[in-house]
């Protein structure tokens, strides 16, 4: 009989989420962290039973004109220090950096990372992180507790172990994308649904400014007036699933001449409809300014708990390269 012992996610939540939760964040706080760099990131947040408890384990994409590379770090229980695996997957001189395995120890406990990125499709917007035909697969005691790509059969079959009994799930993406007026990802708000292409267009020519949000290929919303609404926030339906979305474009609109990049941040949060909804997505205090809503503080503190795809969080940094 298999017996383990799992901290309670829904009292105890992980230093990773309550990073997310903070409600001491602003957004100019959340945007400095994210600083422009020469190229393209995609951080993603997992919780994934690790070497007989919970963790955070945090994937990081990463790629430039030079380098393509995976890293893959796992909490300590005190979540006070990583163990990290770093892969580079383009190498010159080793064609095969695309598909092997690696190992790392984990608190005194063995820990297989498993790849084949050899045919993976990437998307045509810069983004590091696979659209498909790939996998990568974590091991621990023998277990898949996180397997990320499609070619899930392939992954099971060479890492020969077996799925976990208790499945990973992701609760926090973070993309840094580079571009000129069109920004994409993708993301799924519903763990029964699929995944979403999300789309971020924008017009500054003329004295009306315009930005448009698109959800596979439907626009959910056009704000016009830019420079006066450069922030704020609203409810759409995607998918039968009720999304909160914020966004903040000051940055575009009135960023320094001397800059070479400036940040817009969107914000993707499913949310339940219910009581609390209107707590925390209520309409700007009085005396606010930009024509927004609720700062971004009280909208990460809308989530009730841990533990459901219903948590998840998608933040976009949309680099407006001039």
């Amino acid at each position: 009989m298999l017996s383990f012992r799992i901290p309670s996610i829904r009292t105890q939540p992980t230093a990773f989420a309550a990073k997310i939760t903070d409600t001491t964040k602003t957004v100019a706080q959340l945007k400095s962290a994210a600083t422009p760099t020469p190229h393209s990131t995609v951080t993603c947040g997992y919780q994934a039973h690790v070497a007989g408890f919970f963790r955070n384990i945090t994937v990081l994409w990463s790629k430039n004109l030079m380098n393509h590379s995976l890293t893959v770090m796992v909490s300590s229980l005190d979540n006070d220090m990583n163990y990290c695996c770093k892969i580079d997957l383009v190498k010159p001189w080793q064609f095969w950096s695309k598909r092997g395995s690696k190992s790392f120890d984990v608190e005194g406990n063995f820990v297989e990372v498993f790849w084949d990125l050899r045919a993976a499709k990437l998307s045509g917007n810069g983004s590091p992180e696979p659209m498909s035909d790939y996998y990568v697969a974590i091991v621990s005691d023998e277990e898949v507790v996180l397997l990320l790509g499609d070619l899930k059969h392939k992954a099971y079959k060479r890492t020969k172990s077996r799925p976990a009994l208790v499945e990973g799930y992701i609760y926090f993406k973070k993309e840094s994308i580079f571009g000129k007026k069109t920004f994409s990802t993708r993301a799924r708000f519903d763990e029964q649904r699929k995944e979403h292409e999300v789309v971020v267009e924008s017009s500054h020519g003329g004295d009306d400014p315009e930005m448009w949000i698109s959800v596979d290929g439907i626009v959910i919303m056009h704000v016009t007036n830019l420079q006066w609404k450069f922030w704020g926030n609203q409810m759409v339906l995607v998918d039968k699933t009720h999304v909160m979305v914020y966004y903040d474009v000051h940055d575009w609109l009135f960023g320094s001449s001397e800059s070479t990049a400036s940040s817009g941040l969107f914000v993707f949060k499913p949310v339940a409809v219910g009581g609390m909804v209107d707590e925390y997505f209520s309409d700007a205090e009085e005396g606010d300014s930009g024509g927004g809503s609720s700062p971004l503080s009280r909208y990460n503190s809308a989530s009730s708990g841990y533990g459901t795809l219903n948590d998840f969080c998608l933040f976009l940094y949309a680099w407006k390269v001039v």
